[in-house]
């Protein structure tokens, strides 16, 4: 098991209990002292656990995550902003992937008249790309409730067999140390897999998306570019030690 995978699950066992011991995770993930001493270290040093007397106390939660209806109400002018920036950042004729996701939706309009092709997993932008007259495909698969989108094996097919210019991805958490991550395990194998198959990446997300994380890793920050509304100076200046950053509203 790699350190990062491994970490990242001491997170998730953190959000189930308040405090963890050294010798419980040398158990669960059959390694030595010296190595959960270090992972616990390294994880402290990121501000996501405290260090206790035999093991380790959580500082940061993992995010629950709200359905569809509950993120569409939330920074919905920010979201529109980063949404347009986005768009316009899109030539006409391209072939472009845009993700599940509130602020990924808000670029349908701004694409009417771009002449693209739009390859999606989300029942929403598809229908919606349908009414607006923009060439839609909806890449097939079982349906997840939160975010009506497809994730299964199938869906992963699928997206393996098309080549976008651009994906547009939508996120739960951005972590300096922990990536980019989502509430669900196949939803994330499915938005990495779009991510391997287009030329190029940007993840949308408002600033309410930063410093969190959740319970499935997608990848990391150098994967893709960001495009946000606007961030503390320090936070930004932190992520971009690791990739490229767009603040729309400065």
């Amino acid at each position: 098991m790699l350190t990062e995978e491994r970490q990242h699950k001491i997170l998730s066992l953190l959000n189930e209990q308040e405090v963890i011991k050294t010798r419980d995770l040398m158990k669960t993930f059959d390694v030595s002292e010296s190595t959960i001493r270090r992972d616990l270290q390294e994880m402290e040093e990121a501000g996501v656990l405290r260090r206790v007397h035999g093991g380790a106390k959580g500082i940061i939660k993992l995010e629950t995550e709200l359905n569809m209806r509950e993120k569409s109400s939330k920074n919905v002018h920010e979201k529109q902003r980063i949404a347009q920036y986005a768009a316009s950042l899109v030539s006409p004729g391209e072939f472009i992937y845009l993700d599940a996701g509130t602020t990924t939706y808000e670029m349908l309009p701004f694409l009417k008249e771009k002449n693209v092709h739009v390859i999606t997993n989300s029942v929403y932008h598809a229908s919606a790309g349908a009414d607006l007259g923009i060439k839609t495909t909806m890449i097939g698969g079982e349906i997840r409730m939160a975010t009506k989108a497809a994730v299964s094996s199938q869906a992963i097919e699928q997206i393996k067999s098309c080549y976008f210019d651009r994906a547009f991805m939508g996120i739960n958490g951005i972590h300096l140390d922990y990536g980019y991550t989502t509430a669900d395990a196949e939803e994330a194998a499915t938005k990495k897999t779009a991510m391997n198959q287009a030329q190029h990446v940007f993840v949308l997300a408002d600033k309410s998306k930063f410093n969190k994380v959740n319970f499935s890793k997608i990848g990391s920050l150098e994967e893709a570019l960001i495009i946000t509304d606007s961030l503390e100076e320090e936070i930004c200046d932190r992520l971009r030690t690791k990739t490229t950053i767009k603040e729309v509203l400065k």
